[in-house]
């Protein structure tokens, strides 16, 4: 069984409303992980950025504003299917991307088909996967703290 889907989507880093670049950003899929999705931003002249987020919430955030705390999706234009907003947020600083809705579409079909939403907690290792990485969370955090 293949274990991840990944797709490369190009999206527009919106710095200001003057102000935008196309940027790619590495989507990844992982049954290891089977509730959350990861989104790897390269932007020019930093390192790469990855934030993971459930993947429910990014299905919903299609059709739909949602999200709470770091995290908000949303359509660009609520009356037309076209593009997404997210919005990622750390203390007072955020950042804003708008992608054309169909490459996410096509990116969560193909991970529907790896793991049927509704049935992540199926795979049998999940629960060995979730403690090795909260092991592995506090140790990083122990280490720099």
């Amino acid at each position: 069984m293949r274990e991840s889907v990944q797709a490369e989507v190009m999206m527009s880093f919106l710095v200001s409303e003057e102000l935008s670049f196309r940027i790619p950003v590495e989507l990844r899929y992982e049954t290891c992980d089977p509730y959350a999705v990861r989104l790897t931003f390269h932007l020019p002249g930093d390192a790469p950025v990855t934030w993971a987020f459930g993947r429910e919430l990014l299905i919903d955030g299609v059709g739909r504003p949602c999200g709470d705390g770091d995290v908000h999706i949303a359509p660009a234009d609520p009356e037309a299917f076209g593009e997404v907003l997210i919005r990622l947020q750390v203390g007072g600083d955020h950042a804003l991307f708008r992608s054309g809705a169909a490459p996410l579409v096509a990116f969560l079909d193909r991970t529907d088909k790896l793991v049927p939403l509704g049935q992540e907690r199926s795979l049998a290792d999940f629960d060995a996967h979730l403690d090795e990485a909260l092991d592995r969370i506090l140790a990083e955090e122990q280490s720099t703290g």
